[in-house]
């Protein structure tokens, strides 16, 4: 059986970061209130670990995303597939990532990606032509970080 993951990102600001990449991937912002509501309701969280985002109460510091065809916990709201968790930690970012996204186009279609990523906030770095082994442009997301759109 394989096992779950999800990728965690350090962020400054999680919940706007994670709104970035769900819009970039096409993917869902994980609503997490109603698991959020019991637990303050039950005692069980402190109202100075929440914070509220967009009308949704969050993990204060977190934010997670998830592909829309997966599956997910019905009561947490958490994702059980395709996930980006984003977490905010007190450090900035100070040189280049060891790991980053990949962003497919469809075929044909590469600017108009590039043109709706930069529509979100993201920046153009440089562009890559390797002629018949592809083109792509690497990119920053609001909070610098790189990623390929391919």
């Amino acid at each position: 059986m394989a096992l779950q993951w999800k990728l965690v990102i350090d962020s400054n600001d999680a919940p706007t970061l994670a709104d970035f990449w769900a819009a970039a991937l096409e993917y869902e912002v994980e609503d997490q209130s109603a698991f959020i509501d019991g637990l303050l309701a039950a005692g069980h969280l402190s109202r100075d670990a929440v914070a509220e985002h967009r009308g949704r109460r969050i993990f204060r510091g977190y934010a997670a995303i998830r592909h829309p065809d997966d599956p997910y916990d019905e009561i947490t709201g958490v994702g059980r597939g395709r996930r980006l968790l984003f977490q905010d930690v007190p450090e900035g970012k100070t040189v280049k990532n060891r790991l980053h996204l990949d962003v497919h186009s469809r075929p044909g279609e590469l600017d108009a990606l590039v043109d709706r990523l930069e529509g979100l906030g993201a920046t153009r770095v440089r562009e890559v032509d390797q002629g018949p082994a592809g083109r792509w442009w690497t990119m920053r997301d609001p909070e610098g970080n790189e990623f390929d759109a391919a």
